[in-house]
């Protein structure tokens, strides 16, 4: 199987993903809605946030994952392309569904985009059965990676435990997840 087919069969399996782009030379990432139609993948948008004007005739990257799925093979895909303004069909606006009722404290307003995939790009994160396991056990809350310390070393935690990946290395964290998982 392609890449690129791969990665649309993945991206059909989640609902959100991750939209980047620049606006004025500084790199942003802005969460957005998608659908797949005709190898396309059309992105919904709030208008409020201003980001699709930066996107709207410029190469983007969009990308999703199943991070927080609770599934054992975890994926991300990323495509990158032109991204286009469009105006949806009653099709499309039935696929997408509902929207939130507000985003950031305003009133959600949808734009739309179409993203004609250019590239492709699929990381699958694999662990041997006792790995999994044994990862999505040591999760603690807001998905920092604990370990029991072997060696004595509590790093003044009375439970004995540290941040640390499977092999008892210090697992660096960004926003909720360990860096690991964010590694391409």
């Amino acid at each position: 199987m392609s890449t690129d087919v791969r990665a649309i069969e993945l991206l059909r399996r989640v609902r959100y993903g991750r939209v980047a782009t620049s606006m004025r030379a500084m790199p942003f990432v802005a969460p957005a809605r998608h659908i797949v139609r005709d190898g396309n993948v059309v992105l919904r948008m709030h208008r409020g946030m201003g980001y699709h004007r930066a996107c709207g005739g410029s190469v983007v990257a969009y990308g999703a994952d199943n991070f927080s799925s609770g599934e054992p093979g975890l994926w991300s895909v990323q495509f990158t392309g032109t991204a286009n303004m469009i105006r949806p069909t009653e099709d499309e606006l039935a696929l997408f569904g509902g929207g939130p009722h507000r985003v950031d404290g305003e009133p959600f307003e949808p734009v739309y985009m179409s993203l004609t995939p250019r590239f492709a790009t699929v990381h699958l994160l694999e662990y041997a059965t006792d790995h999994a396991a044994e990862d999505r056990a040591g999760h603690l809350p807001g998905g920092s990676s604990a370990c029991v310390c072997p060696d004595g070393d509590r790093d003044g935690r009375p439970d004995g435990r540290r941040d640390a990946d499977r092999d008892g290395q210090p697992v660096v964290r960004t926003e909720g997840r360990p860096a690991e998982y964010l590694a391409g």
